[in-house]
């Protein structure tokens, strides 16, 4: 993983918006994925490079 760290229930921003941090794990391939829930519960799986910590 690159130098962010993103743990469950850290504030992030995605292209779809701003989510929670529910899940972090390697695929196969072994990039990273992370998945985010929105204000609506729908959980979405982004590659590292689309999510970034939100400013508080």
């Amino acid at each position: 993983m690159s130098e962010s760290v993103f743990s469950a229930g850290a504030e992030v921003v995605t292209p779809r918006g701003r989510g929670s941090v529910v899940d972090a794990r390697a695929t196969h391939s072994g990039t990273f994925v992370i998945g985010v829930e929105d204000a609506t519960g729908e959980v979405t799986y982004f590659v590292e490079k689309a999510v970034r910590l939100a400013n508080s």
